[in-house]
């Protein structure tokens, strides 16, 4: 699906709900926010972005446990879950969404080669995490992570 129509296809479930979504992005650098923010009337369910590329803001803007980025490091599902529960619950929104990841072209390493994504999705009720790995370059792996990010919500708010 394309991102304009996940973009809709998540506002509707979001409208429906009355519900909040709140972002926590790194790798993709708010890319998901603008995203959101192309369709018109975004504000009725969109609450907030943060981009917290640095270790630093993540644990400051997100309440991400420093312990928890030095044990596992920045890009892994433990961070991701920190973050997209941290976004929930600093924002006040029902659902949100993290995504970390290295996109090159440098930065990556044999465990976690460039491609490499973890995405957090946080609601008050559970939390779920998973990693991928995109091919491609830094655009592409970044385009990649959004409409991936947007389509596993949306799964996860049909079941």
């Amino acid at each position: 699906m394309h991102i304009v129509d996940l973009t809709k296809t998540l506002a509707q479930i979001l409208l429906s709900r009355n519900w909040a979504l709140s972002l926590a992005e790194s790798c993709t650098g708010g890319l998901i926010c603008a995203n959101l923010v192309d369709l018109a009337g975004s504000s009725e369910w969109f609450e907030r972005g943060y981009i917290t590329y640095s270790n630093a803001a993540k644990t400051e803007c997100l309440d991400v446990p420093e312990q928890v980025i030095e044990i596992y490091g920045a890009v892994s599902e433990e961070v991701a879950k920190a973050m997209a529960d941290g976004a929930r619950v600093n924002s006040g929104s029902n659902v949100a969404i993290s995504i970390t990841g290295i996109t090159g072209p440098s930065g990556g390493s044999i465990e976690k080669p460039v491609g490499t994504v973890c995405f957090g999705w946080s609601t008050e009720n559970q939390t779920s995490t998973k990693t991928m790995h995109f091919d491609g370059d830094r655009q592409n792996i970044r385009q990649q992570a959004t409409e991936f990010a947007l389509s596993e919500l949306i799964a996860l708010l049909r079941n």
